[in-house]
């Protein structure tokens, strides 16, 4: 069974990823990082690759989407307070990614969404559990 992830993207300017990524606080696996690629962490046992178009195309035979004008993915990850949440998408917006939508409050959960610099959608939550609805 699986026990890491691994998520690819494509970008068009590697460098500028991930000077927006280490704004943003992910730090990067310089021995997973190169030209081609970028391994960004965001746990333990989550990793973000970062692939220029280039090389990303030699792991697949379809074409890449644009992910301004169509959604490929959403990645979801959780935050430990609402408040991080809004911080985490404020300073995205402030590094230039855009708000795709509305932030949610269902009680027991918070998100937020943003698209980064190359249309990729991140959303950010916050869930408090003991507030889910027992129906």
């Amino acid at each position: 069974m699986a026990t890491k992830v691994f998520i690819n993207l494509p970008v068009k300017d590697l460098d500028r990823s991930m000077t927006f990524f280490k704004d943003l606080g992910f730090s990067f696996n310089p021995q997973f990082t190169d030209e081609n690629a970028a391994s960004m962490i965001v746990s333990e046992n989550i990793f973000v690759m970062l692939l220029t178009e280039t090389y990303f195309k030699t792991f697949t035979k379809k074409p890449i989407s644009n992910a301004k004008e169509s959604t490929e993915v959403l990645i979801a990850l959780d935050t430990n307070s609402r408040d991080e949440v809004q911080q985490i998408v404020a300073k995205a917006q402030e590094l230039g990614a855009t708000i795709y939508n509305e932030p949610q409050d269902h009680g027991w959960m918070y998100q937020h969404s943003f698209a980064d610099l190359d249309g990729h959608q991140w959303e950010f939550a916050y869930m408090d559990i003991t507030q889910f609805p027992n129906e």
